[in-house]
């Protein structure tokens, strides 16, 4: 696929204080990249240094293969975390007003506008202050508009905060859908889950420094074991002295076992013992959540599946 978005060497210090330490990824046409980490890694620096909105101390940002000190603002959508609508201006006249900014044709913004008000359960609120709507209202409204001029590259950071279950589909499925189309998005979210759902790869940080990066795919398979969840009225000790339990947690009325690295899970069941008391029984992967909180917290408790992934 095509890079849209080459990041290279990205470093950025603010007086004593390294944010970022020499980062380096890329976006491709018509996929979702997730950008990750806890507070404080980085990610909100990475984004505003790729907009423009601040200079790195050293390293490139290239658009399509382009390095240029200004980026080409009218073919990339940017929702930032912290939302901003002049509350006192019609919905229209704002969404017209933002979509003029990037030179978009101001017909063909209306009709989209139109369109995309209606999906997103607006109708009829293009003749409404931006001040009388809802929280989750005024979300969509600025998601609009960093959509309506068919952008190239389109970056979010957290697009589904504060939004309700209902609404998060209706993004996702339109970010999904601008994907297969081509764009090539940029995606920062600290629901893991929706990250989880979405993303073709992903970039995480921790400290300015990279963690993981490659397809989702490829990091679940090669940094996250597998782990078992069994209901039933058994001793922490008889589960832990199953062959490759690295770890048993009791969750409510479960117990999670950990498995070792490269555990092949249809050989490693079929050697339980049959003593055990199991009423439910479900295998499946460490979740990305599982592999946000490790890193964020310095764990370490999966450190035996960490590789760092190009």
């Amino acid at each position: 696929m095509e890079t849209m978005l080459k990041v290279e060497g990205l470093k950025k210090a603010f007086k004593d204080k390294t944010i970022l330490s020499g980062i380096s990824f890329e976006v491709k046409k018509g996929e979702i990249m997730a950008l990750l980490g806890p507070n404080g890694a980085g990610k909100s620096t990475t984004i505003r240094n790729i907009m423009g909105i601040m200079y790195p101390d050293a390293g490139s940002i290239a658009f399509e293969g382009r390095q240029e000190k200004e980026i080409p603002r009218d073919r990339i959508g940017y929702l930032p975390e912290e939302r901003g609508l002049y509350k006192n201006v019609k919905v229209m006249d704002i969404l017209l007003y933002l979509a003029d900014l990037k030179n978009y044709p101001k017909d063909k913004a209306k009709q989209r506008a139109l369109a995309y008000l209606e999906k997103f359960g607006l109708e009829g609120k293009d003749k409404v202050n931006v001040e009388e709507l809802s929280k989750g209202m005024g979300q969509k409204v600025q998601f609009i508009a960093s959509i309506l001029h068919e952008p190239e590259l389109l970056i979010l950071d957290e697009p589904f905060s504060g939004l309700d279950p209902v609404s998060q589909e209706l993004f996702k499925d339109e970010i999904r859908s601008l994907a297969d189309n081509g764009t090539a998005i940029l995606l920062s979210s600290h629901q893991m889950n929706l990250v989880e759902e979405m993303a073709d790869r992903l970039f995480l940080i921790h400290r300015g420094q990279q963690v993981i990066y490659g397809p989702l795919a490829d990091v679940k398979k090669q940094y996250a074991n597998f782990k078992c969840t069994i209901l039933g009225a058994n001793s922490h000790e008889q589960l832990a002295s199953l062959p490759d339990v690295e770890r048993v947690i009791r969750q409510g009325d479960k117990d999670v076992l950990y498995l070792s690295k490269d555990v092949q899970p249809a050989l490693w069941m079929r050697n339980m013992p049959p003593e055990l008391d199991i009423q439910e029984f479900s295998i499946d992967r460490i979740s990305l959540h599982e592999i946000f909180i490790d890193i964020a917290t310095d764990r370490n408790l999966l450190k035996e599946g960490r590789e760092e992934h190009a």
